[in-house]
């Protein structure tokens, strides 16, 4: 029997590392961490690359405590019934309002300016979504992981490492599901950090298609999320559906970004004008 769990012990691994790839490939991961690096693309570009990892890195925090208390307390974890809403109403709300705050930039920028989320400082809502420092991203990746799926997962690696030792192994396993999101979140903030950037450079329609794509991107998912929550006949399609409407995300941002490019005319003119706060 000994020798048979030591034989599984990769291949648990191995699961472990490719679901934290798929999840990070999550609609609503991608969708939120390219309204996050658009968001700072222009005052902030070393955060816009790092958001994605900086995410991830908040997600998988809540990951290992869960999945070292789930360990310590085998047999008597219970995953709380409030996760089933709290995780998709944060989701919800922050891709909502990302989608508000590029859409608006869109709305109020000069067709001649670079369009960047600033300016509109003033507002409520823009004051509650200040995503704009290293430790508040974190604290949004963390807020997202309080989710039921998220929560069942760090458990689930926590239970299956039973089999092999406890708490040590239950943090390994959780350690490569939070390597494989990291991997996966953090390469989509640096390649949409770098499009957003490129474009921005490029010419002012550029900047503005790609602000309009994002909003929308973030738009759709978050109406997504909240249909899913009304709806199991839609959670259930879309759940089948996961990584492709990821795969489906990254299109959409790379279609967006190649649009801009054919309606640039060129390199910008004028001095970049950032609009004032």
């Amino acid at each position: 029997m000994e020798e048979t769990l030591t034989g599984a012990w990769p291949v648990v691994c191995a699961t472990a590392f490719v679901l934290g790839l798929r999840h990070g490939l999550d609609a609503d991961h991608l969708a939120t961490i390219d309204g996050l690096a658009r968001r700072n693309a222009v005052r902030n570009p070393n955060l816009s690359r790092l958001s994605g990892t900086l995410f991830s890195a908040g997600h998988g925090i809540v990951i290992l405590a869960i999945a070292f208390a789930a360990s310590v307390l085998a047999g008597q974890w219970h995953t709380p019934g409030w996760l089933e809403i709290s995780g998709t109403t944060i989701s919800i709300a922050f891709l909502l309002g990302l989608a508000f705050l590029n859409l608006h930039a869109v709305w109020k920028t000069p067709h001649d300016q670079i369009v960047a989320p600033a300016g509109i400082r003033s507002h409520l809502f823009n004051r509650i979504i200040n995503v704009d420092k290293p430790i508040v991203i974190i604290a949004v990746g963390m807020l997202f992981a309080l989710s039921f799926d998220t929560v069942t997962h760090a458990a689930l690696f926590a239970l299956a490492a039973e089999s092999f030792g406890g708490v040590a192994p239950a943090l390994v396993l959780a350690g490569l599901f939070v390597l494989g999101m990291l991997i996966a979140d953090g390469a989509n903030g640096f390649w949409i950090s770098h499009l957003i950037r490129k474009a921005d450079r490029r010419a002012a329609i550029a900047s503005r298609v790609m602000a309009t794509a994002v909003g929308l991107l973030s738009l759709g998912v978050g109406a997504l999320v909240l249909f899913k929550l009304i709806s199991p006949t839609i959670e259930q399609a879309t759940d089948a559906a996961g990584i492709w409407m990821g795969v489906g995300v990254l299109v959409a941002i790379g279609g967006a970004f190649l649009l801009a490019m054919r309606f640039a005319p060129g390199a910008h003119s004028h001095p970049e004008k950032i609009p004032a706060e």
